[in-house]
């Protein structure tokens, strides 16, 4: 497996972290954002969407974070990321788009630049904005963690949702969001800080990190 990513990117991070969590081995190649190496005749050659992660394996080129993450619970499911149960496993899901669809669009790294350049946003305008919505997400993840929660975010092991969250923890933390009213939230974080496959994914240890 070869995963092109951007060490801070919030979709390759919960990629690596499910790839981790299944134990699997993967090489990595870094795709500079910020530099727009995304939009290279070569990488838009593997994803001519032109974002990150893809996921080269068996042949086929695998985009769409979401469906990386579902394709590793198909092809590989120990340890599964989502439970038995069907509506268990919807609800897992659910707190997965709750972060992968509301949240974390909204404070990538395209449409902060938006607000920059169309906009005229400055930096405080810019975490303000990403702080609006990580405040309405969490609030509603901070209470189903409390219905469903067990030392992670479903239960008491590592899920789909789980690796949507730490990344999301990580970038409301760049963008200087308080997580003091998410006590349940911020002890996943902790859970997870001494969790070798979430450790083993975080930006800083990444080849391409700066």
């Amino acid at each position: 497996m070869i995963l092109h990513g951007y060490w801070r990117s919030g979709t390759s991070y919960r990629t690596r972290i499910a790839l981790n969590l299944k134990g699997l081995t993967y090489d990595q190649v870094g795709v500079d954002l910020r530099q727009g190496a995304q939009r290279s005749a070569a990488y838009l050659a593997l994803n001519p969407q032109g974002l990150v992660p893809a996921l080269e394996v068996d042949g086929q080129v695998l985009t769409q974070s979401p469906a990386i993450l579902e394709w590793l619970e198909e092809t590989c499911p120990e340890p599964p990321l989502l439970p038995v149960d069907t509506g268990a496993r919807a609800q897992v899901r659910a707190m997965a788009a709750l972060i992968g669809c509301d949240i974390h669009p909204l404070n990538n790294l395209r449409a902060l630049k938006a607000l920059r350049q169309d906009f005229g946003a400055d930096q405080a305008a810019t975490d303000a904005w990403a702080g609006h919505w990580v405040h309405a997400g969490f609030a509603a993840l901070e209470a189903l963690v409390a219905r469903h929660g067990d030392g992670w975010a479903w239960g008491d092991a590592p899920t789909l949702a789980d690796c949507y969250l730490i990344p999301q923890i990580y970038s409301a933390r760049r963008f200087n969001v308080s997580l003091e009213a998410y006590p349940r939230l911020l002890a996943i974080e902790t859970a997870a800080e001494a969790h070798p496959a979430f450790i083993a994914a975080h930006p800083d240890r990444q080849p391409d990190a700066d």
